[in-house]
């Protein structure tokens, strides 16, 4: 891939709509092309620095800085802001009729301990076996939405580490979907520098638009774009 979406840029910032199937950087794996490599090489033409984390098979809303300086500043903004809010979308194997706030330790990396980490879950809706819901993460511990929604029984359709190998194969081979069915939708922050309330989003794309239509009979669009309150 030689370009990714820009979605917010500006002198100390970007952010990027990431593809699935793509890691950020490497490390553990060794992928020959990641999204650091193309915002880089392609985009800024200089050093960019990860603000988080997201696995290689969610989409979505990605940013980077342009300096270190920045980049501290954004990651404490992120983990600590109380005007931070993450919103991801996901559709689920099994029905999810009213809220959960989550409080389930996990562990931040793999084979370490547990540690605290929190997730709101809102549904946003259901028919037969299958959920689709908004998660807002209040931690950002690895891999804790899948973990947090595998801890409620309610796996992650696609999701090949925490769910369901037969739903999986069903997806696939009934709606062509080859990939983990989360979508980190919108980042909402407070600047460090300019201390304006920025509100990123990544639309969710046309195949995932599709498979809903087919769960459900239209694609939610409107349902997905509703702002939450009181969350």
């Amino acid at each position: 891939m030689d370009v990714i979406p820009v979605i917010y840029r500006d002198d100390r910032l970007i952010f990027v709509e990431k593809p699935t199937g793509m890691i950020i950087h490497r490390g553990y794996d060794r992928d020959p092309v990641t999204v650091a490599d193309i915002v880089r090489d392609k985009i800024v033409g200089a050093q960019v620095f990860a603000l988080h984390r997201l696995d290689r098979g969610t989409s979505g809303v990605m940013g980077f800085a342009l300096d270190s300086e920045m980049a501290a500043k954004m990651q404490a903004a992120l983990n600590h802001c109380p005007a931070t809010e993450k919103e991801y979308i996901a559709l689920v194997r099994g029905p999810m009729k009213e809220p959960y706030d989550l409080d389930h330790p996990v562990p931040n990396k793999p084979g370490g301990e547990r540690v605290p980490a929190r997730t709101l879950f809102l549904p946003v809706a259901t028919t037969g076996r299958w959920s689709l819901v908004k998660a807002y993460p209040r931690t950002g511990r690895l891999h804790q939405i899948r973990r947090h929604l595998k801890h409620l029984s309610l796996p992650v359709v696609g999701d090949t580490k925490y769910g369901k190998g037969e739903v999986n194969r069903l997806f696939r081979q009934d709606y062509a979907l080859n990939r983990l069915f989360l979508h980190a939708h919108r980042l909402t922050f407070k600047h460090p520098v300019s201390r304006h309330l920025i509100d990123v989003e990544s639309p969710i794309d046309s195949h995932l638009l599709g498979v809903l239509e087919k769960l459900f009979g239209r694609p939610l669009v409107s349902e997905i774009e509703m702002r939450e309150t009181g969350i």
